[in-house]
C-alpha cells in the first residue's frame, strides 16, 4: 500500500498520543498498556477531525516556524541581499519594494521567467530587482555570469543589454554563444574580471542560506517563491508588498 504524507502524519499522530500517555502515566501492566491503545485507537476511529486538525496544526506551525527562520536569515543578510553594489539591480533607484532574483544564464525556467520580471519593473516604478546569479548548470553558466558581473561592475549601463541577449539563449550556452551575445552587444573586447569570482561565491552562499534549491527563485517580501511562476501570480505578490509598504 502506497502511504500519502497524511497519511504517515496521521499515523505518527496516533503513535505519538499512545507513546507520550504511557510514558507519563504510572506504570501500567501489559493488559492496561492494550486497552489504553484500544481507547485511543477508538476515540480516533470514531472521531477522525482530531487527526485531520493535529495534522492541519503541524503543519500550520512548521510554516510558521519556516517563516521565522526565513525572517531571520533576511534580517542578518539584509545588506548583503540588497545593498552589494557588485549584484546587477534593475528598476527603481529608491525603490520602496526591492526583489531578489536567484537566476543562471542556463536554466531553461529562468529565461522563461526573466522577462516576466523586467515587465513587473517597468509596470512598477517603485519596485526593484537585485539580481543574484547562481552557477547551477555547468561551466558556461560560470563564465556567462562572470563576464555580466564584470560589465555590471565596469559599465552598469551596458548591463541589460547583455543580459537580456544572454537569457535569449535557448538551451545551454557554449563559449560561442556567449561570444556572439558579447559581441552583439558591443562588448567584444569584455575581459572576465577575477574578482567576480566572489560575488558568484557569496550569491551561492546567500542562496544556501536561504534554502535555494534551484532557479529561478524570487525573494518578495519576506516569502522566497521558488519556480516561474505566472505573471498574474507575481504581480499578486508585488501588489501585495506595495500595499502593506504604502
Amino acid at each position: 500500500m502506497k502511504l500519502t504524507l497524511s497519511t504517515l502524519l496521521k499515523t505518527s499522530v496516533l503513535a505519538l498520543a499512545s507513546m507520550s500517555f504511557m510514558a507519563t502515566a504510572a506504570p501500567l501492566s501489559a493488559e492496561q498498556q492494550d486497552q489504553v491503545r484500544e481507547l485511543i485507537r477508538d476515540t480516533l476511529v470514531n472521531n477522525p477531525q482530531i487527526l485531520e486538525e493535529a495534522v492541519t496544526a503541524w503543519q500550520q506551525q512548521s510554516a510558521e516556524r519556516a517563516s521565522v527562520q526565513l525572517s531571520t536569515v533576511i534580517k542578518q543578510n539584509n545588506d548583503a541581499l540588497f545593498n552589494d553594489a557588485a549584484s546587477p539591480r534593475i528598476g527603481a533607484k529608491n525603490a520602496k519594494l526591492t526583489l531578489v532574483l536567484f537566476t543562471d544564464y542556463n536554466c531553461p525556467y529562468c529565461k522563461q521567467f526573466d522577462p516576466l520580471v523586467e515587465k513587473i519593473v517597468k509596470k512598477y516604478p517603485d519596485v526593484a530587482v537585485v539580481i543574484k546569479l547562481l552557477p547551477f548548470k555547468g561551466e558556461t553558466s560560470q563564465i556567462s555570469a562572470q563576464y555580466a558581473l564584470t560589465l555590471w561592475q565596469q559599465n552598469p549601463a551596458r548591463f541589460t543589454a547583455l543580459h537580456q541577449r544572454l537569457m535569449s539563449k535557448k538551451g545551454y550556452h557554449s563559449e560561442s554563444s556567449i561570444i556572439s551575445a558579447l559581441k552583439s552587444t558591443d562588448n567584444a573586447s569584455l575581459k572576465i574580471d577575477e574578482k567576480t569570482t566572489a560575488e558568484v561565491r557569496n550569491s551561492l552562499g546567500l542562496a544556501d542560506a536561504l534554502g535555494v534549491q534551484g532557479t529561478p527563485a524570487t525573494l518578495i517580501g519576506n516569502q522566497m517563491i521558488p519556480g516561474a511562476i505566472s505573471y498574474e501570480d507575481l504581480e499578486q505578490l508585488v501588489k501585495a508588498e506595495l500595499a502593506k509598504k504604502s
